[in-house]
């Protein structure tokens, strides 16, 4: 692997190790500055909010000395210096993020999208190929949710350890050579409460992954003092029980000084050699740090710190240490700091005003042009101008616009529809509010080659004397020739490994492709989803389980904030191609028979929702979803795996398109619409609607997200003008998202001659047994009675 890190202070000549310290001197300075003048741009209104990594720039430099090409960085707002120490961010783009620069030139990261402080390196180019990995210092799109990026820094890491022990995976060599990367994940200390760091650090300490765990330790959670968050204030201390020994797994544990320059060298080394050669994780501790600025534009420390510990950190603060370092030791003169100091601070102020200009130029522009315009629609109107007028003063009294001033005026103006010779304005209007929209309205999926939603169907093919067989078996069956063919594909999760899965889909797998290709987890739902997560993002293809629906909750924070957001918050440059796999509605008892599909619908957005009637059926999206780069949820039947079903001859070719509903019968007089498990129910009601003379047309949505993207729905509703929405979620859930998506979206109510209805289970969780079952989800003589009471209006 290349390594391209700078030489540790030991190997240096004396001029070589003066130069590199005060360069590391001159980039802590130049961080130091683009916290001052970034709180300064948000406190004059230029930007909205900072928050910002003042006091951590002797850690992060001597971080940024032992990161290597190859390795990962799952962080969160902080890191700001390592970003500039290992040349990942420029300060122009630092301020051209703080002013949400939407041109993607100017703020690479996330194109306008993310808050200052949160950073991303392209993982993919452009037709969604990855990148020669291996070869770049990798920087996962950062979240703000507090100890959201640790699930996935496991899978990151959990990569490493898959590339270095999976022989199918060793000629993979531009995203791994040999599992030599790390990832490194950093997280304040306050922020170590949170659940997810327990998860991932147990989890890590089990799995034995090269995961190095930088804590930054300021003494508080924003207000909150330490005492108040940690067990013995102090994490280090709290997890010394998990120190690994020779004799058992566990973590490396280190404490150092956020001041303390030359230690914080000497220890990141040691740490990161320790664990890139031998996959044990780390945790390192970096205390006395301090926070100069407080922590956020939002509010002042003054407020909730004592004068003595004010005092303790303008003492303690680690460039005023790092100065004092270099003096005490004769490397640099008064002067020649002096120098460096104003060097640091004219560099910092000429990135602020060059990405400032860059920012508002082209916005002046607009505001140019719109003027023109509503001063060629005063002389066209010369009565009766005072709105136009004023719009105009407006605009050319903005010192500093936005778009949105431009879309306000111009709009308030048009929607008065009493002038003449308009159509110029309505059409700037119409073009700049399409061009702003699409501008922070691209990239939820994917939009090039690699979108799920350009994948067309294949339709399976069937043996004439068609074999019928349980459905699991149909499903391990495609496992088996999946995995013989795709050396990607990763499957996990709790009980997939040696039983292969509780309604064994992975029977005898992992015996035949090994523990590095097909394996078991603990009970960790947050992290199993992490895993994924990193696993997905370094190239892999990952299917990641979740054994019931109902525990999907316990991952759901991950899935929401992390999956669906990475390829709109990194505007296109990172796709996370993971599948979850999972099952649910009927069954039996509260925790093992729920359709929660509303919530997933609204949560999810960013993923395709996948909910297939049977196992051939989940086949053929798997089959789509694999040749893709979008992430998606597959919900199988639970109550479906010993139903019989014919086997697909061509198991691997098949593919069911995605948003492209399936007309399951035919029908006149009513639509039905429904998914998964209930389509059996309706079937079932159909036989006695038939026999009463009634005819149904009856639709399997196949996905809900994405939903019905032909509008076939509302073409049967034309036909039968009578619909119902029915499945086992709550009242007011997935079906009434149908519901919406229909009648109003796709304008069905044009068609109706009676009301439309949605028939759902009941608002509390199904109770345990047959009874419970039948009384609170919708059953058969549901449905009959529904469409009876339909017809007869």
């Amino acid at each position: 692997m290349q390594n391209d890190t700078s030489p540790t202070l030991n190997d240096l000549s004396y001029d070589k190790f003066k130069q590199q310290v005060l360069t590391d001197y001159e980039i802590a300075l130049q961080s130091r500055e683009l916290s001052l003048l970034g709180r300064k741009e948000v406190l004059t209104g230029k930007a909205k909010f900072g928050i910002f990594g003042d006091g951590k720039e002797l850690a992060q430099i001597a971080w940024s000395k032992f990161f290597k090409a190859g390795d990962f960085r799952s962080g969160y707002y902080r890191d700001q210096t390592f970003m500039l120490a290992a040349e990942l961010v420029t300060p122009e783009a630092f301020f051209a993020q703080l002013y949400a620069d939407a041109d993607p030139k100017n703020e690479p990261m996330s194109g306008g999208r993310q808050m200052s402080s949160h950073f991303a390196t392209p993982f993919v180019d452009k037709d969604g190929n990855w990148k020669n990995l291996s070869q770049l210092k990798n920087i996962s799109a950062d979240m703000a949710p507090t100890a959201g990026q640790m699930p996935r820094a496991l899978g990151l890491a959990n990569a490493s350890k898959l590339f270095r022990n999976n022989d199918a995976l060793k000629n993979l060599e531009t995203l791994s050579v040999n599992g030599d990367e790390i990832c490194c994940v950093t997280i304040g200390d306050a922020s170590t409460s949170e659940g997810h760091f327990w998860e991932t650090i147990n989890a890590a300490g089990v799995m034995q992954v090269p995961l190095v765990v930088l804590v930054w330790d300021n003494g508080y959670g924003i207000s909150v003092p330490k005492k108040y968050q940690t067990t013995k204030g102090s994490i280090s201390k709290a997890l010394s029980g998990m120190q690994q020994t020779d004799s058992t797994n566990g973590i490396d544990i280190y404490r150092v000084k956020g001041w303390d320059y030359a230690g914080l060298c000497e220890t990141m080394e040691n740490a990161f050699e320790k664990t890139r050669a031998t996959h044990i994780p780390c945790l390192i501790h970096v205390e006395e740090i301090t926070q100069p600025q407080g922590h956020s534009t939002s509010g002042s420390h003054e407020r909730y710190k004592t004068a003595d510990r004010l005092a303790w950190e303008k003492e303690w603060d680690c460039i005023k240490k790092m100065k004092e370092w270099i003096i005490e030791n004769a490397i640099a003169s008064e002067e020649e700091i002096n120098t460096i100091e104003t060097a640091a601070k004219e560099r910092i102020k000429d990135a602020k005003n060059t990405a400032w200009e860059n920012y508002l130029t082209p916005i002046k522009k607009d505001v140019q042009q719109a003027v023109e315009l509503l001063t060629a629609l005063k002389n066209n109107n010369p009565n009766d101008t005072v709105i136009i007028e004023n719009g105009i003063t407006q605009l050319e009294n903005l010192r500093e616009p936005l778009k949105r001033d431009i879309a306000k005026v111009v709009r308030n103006v048009l929607v008065q529809k009493k002038w003449n010779q308009i159509e110029a304005l309505k059409t700037f209007s119409k073009n700049y509010i399409a061009t702003s929209t699409k501008t922070y309205d691209t990239h939820l999926y994917n939009e090039g080659a690699k979108s799920a939603l350009k994948v067309e169907a294949v339709a399976p093919i069937f043996n004439e004397q068609q074999t019928q067989i349980n459905g699991f078996e149909i499903l391990n069956k495609y496992f088996d020739a999946l995995f013989e063919t795709n050396e990607k594909v990763i499957a996990f999760g709790e009980d997939v490994g040696q039983i292969g899965d509780v309604n064994q889909g992975f029977s005898g797998l992992q015996e035949k492709y090994g523990t590095n290709r097909i394996f078991d987890t603990g009970i960790r739902e947050a992290t199993i989803m992490g895993q994924g997560i990193g696993l997905a993002l370094r190239g892999l293809r990952p299917i990641a389980e979740i054994q019931y629906l109902d525990y999907l909750l316990y991952g759901l924070q991950t899935l929401s904030d992390d999956v669906c957001t990475i390829h709109y918050r990194s505007n296109g440059i990172q796709s996370c191609p993971l599948i979850v796999r999972t099952r649910g509605h009927r069954l039996e008892g509260i925790w093992h028979s729920g359709s929660p599909m509303g919530m997933i619908i609204n949560a999810l957005r960013g993923m395709y929702i996948c909910v297939p009637r049977n196992m051939t059926q989940a086949v053929g999206m798997y089959n789509t979803l694999l040749a893709n780069n979008d992430p998606a949820l597959v919900i199988e039947c639970l109550n479906g795996y010993r139903l019989k079903e014919n086997l697909p001859t061509n198991l691997l070719e098949f593919k069911v398109a995605l948003g492209k509903v399936e007309v399951l019968q035919t029908g006149s007089d009513v639509t039905v619409v429904s998914y998964g498990s209930t389509l059996r129910i309706i079937q079932e009601a159909i036989q006695t609607l038939s026999q009463l003379g009634i005819s149904v047309e009856l639709i399997d949505v196949q996905t809900l997200l994405p939903f019905d993207i032909d509008n076939d729905i509302v073409k049967s509703l034309e036909k039968t003008n009578r619909i119902i929405f029915i499945d086992e979620d709550v009242p007011g859930g997935a079906a009434a998202y149908m519901y919406n998506q229909v009648i109003e979206k796709q304008n069905g109510y044009r068609h109706l001659d009676v009301a439309a209805r949605t028939l759902t289970a009941n608002a509390h969780r199904p109770p345990y047994g047959s009874d419970g079952d039948y009384f609170s989800k919708p059953n058969a003589e549901d449905v009959i009675e529904s469409i009876l009471e339909m017809m007869a209006e």
